[in-house]
């Protein structure tokens, strides 16, 4: 139980760091070699993929932290119990165009499988890294159900109302300096 805990908090942190060790190790090798050369053929391909699960891991890890860019005006101008009612619903509308890439991205992704396809480099089959838009959106389904939840729980009063907006979280978080110009939203 403890470690299934671990990998639910920290899944995309581990992956993110894995494909992006990855993908800078590779490139920088890639530019030692072209000074000493000559180059791989390979390393381009290999990082362009990593770049690619990196992204979609990187949506999911994005909504677990409530740090994706947003437009919040509205969310200003709204009384606590709304900006929680607003919220809940962009989320709802995430939550479907996820479902939606995870089933169309699946389609995709088997129907490559199925044909065989293979990278040109690495001779990876195709299918595996267009199984990055599933599985990062199938993670970003599972923190955004999490996420409608707590806002669920907030609405009927059942745990404390969080509706901080990214600045006061910045400011929180120490991202963000109290002397900083507070004219500039």
């Amino acid at each position: 139980m403890i470690v299934l805990k671990k990998i639910e908090q920290h899944i995309e942190e581990w992956l993110l760091v894995a494909f992006g060790s990855v993908m800078t190790t590779v490139i920088f090798i890639q530019v030692i070699m072209r000074e000493m050369g000559s180059s791989l053929s390979w390393s381009e391909e290999l990082g362009r993929y990593c770049f690619i699960w990196l992204v979609y891991i990187g949506i999911s890890y994005g909504v677990k932290k409530q740090r994706h860019i947003k437009v919040d005006v509205l969310l200003i101008l709204l009384k606590d119990k709304w900006k929680v009612v607003l919220s809940l619903f962009a989320n709802v509308l995430f939550f479907i165009f996820a479902a939606l890439v995870v089933y169309y991205g699946t389609d995709i992704s088997m129907n490559l499988l199925q044909l065989g396809q293979r990278s040109p480099a690495l001779q990876v089959e195709m299918g595996l890294v267009y199984l990055a838009a599933p599985i990062g959106m199938g993670l970003t389904m599972i923190r955004l159900a999490q996420n409608m939840y707590h806002q669920v729980l907030m609405l009927r009063g059942k745990t404390e109302m969080d509706v901080a907006d990214e600045r006061e979280r910045a400011k929180e978080e120490g991202e963000v300096s109290d002397d900083s110009n507070d004219s500039v939203r």
